[in-house]
């Protein structure tokens, strides 16, 4: 599959899922929480990014919350304690979960503005930053332990694992991690902790970019 018929193919699952949240996203009164779920390298990211655009079209303004932002330790110092302790891995260790959860709970009950974590991997930093909600119908929770979280009115998981993402890893390559057996391990582990996942999602998008609703 080349990288037009790929593009063409991304917008048409993302046609679908905007057309369906659309009119559920307009009934309700209070803020819409979505959450986007799944492997490394899954398209995460860029799919909440690209339901945010279709949904701003419509009216519906979004704020995007990715859950990297919310690990207790930057991506250098937590790939090391990795090496150091084989039990730091996971939704409940690694990341602050419970933050990211008052957040949400903070965006349902209609607060003006909520603070969140920053990571600059470049700095290799932390801060927090005050971000305004005035005006934000939609907040949209990405992650690969996104699925967990409460007070999420869609969830959506993309059911692609470590083999199917391959090539898109390949081009990413971040901190050099194709190929490099302690990574690929911590894929096969992330992968048994999620696997059941897609299970509690109301909207799964497989490999092939098909969206299946839950009934």
């Amino acid at each position: 599959m080349n990288i037009l018929e790929m593009e063409e193919l991304n917008t048409k699952f993302i046609d679908k899922i905007v057309s369906y949240l659309s009119g559920e996203i307009a009934c309700k009164t209070s803020r819409y929480i979505i959450s986007v779920a799944g492997e490394s390298g899954c398209g995460k990211s860029e799919t909440a990014n690209a339901i945010a655009v279709e949904l701003e079209k419509l009216g519906f303004k979004s704020v995007i919350l990715g859950q990297d932002h919310y690990c207790y330790l930057t991506p250098k110092f937590n790939d090391l304690k990795r090496k150091e302790d084989p039990e730091w891995l996971g939704p409940h260790v690694e990341i602050k979960m419970d933050l990211l959860q008052k957040n949400l709970r903070d965006a349902v009950k209609g607060e003006e503005s909520i603070t969140k974590p920053v990571i600059n991997s470049v700095e290799n930093s932390i801060t927090d930053l005050n971000i305004s909600l005035v005006g934000i119908k939609v907040v949209i929770a990405e992650g690969t332990y996104a699925t967990l979280l409460r007070n999420v009115d869609t969830k959506i998981f993309i059911d692609r694992n470590r083999l199917d993402t391959l090539e898109d890893r390949k081009k990413r390559n971040r901190r050099n991690e194709v190929n490099d057996p302690f990574t690929e391990q911590i894929l096969i582990t992330e992968h048994k902790i999620i696997a059941g996942h897609k299970l509690l999602a109301d909207i799964v998008v497989t490999k092939d970019f098909d969206v299946l609703f839950s009934e």
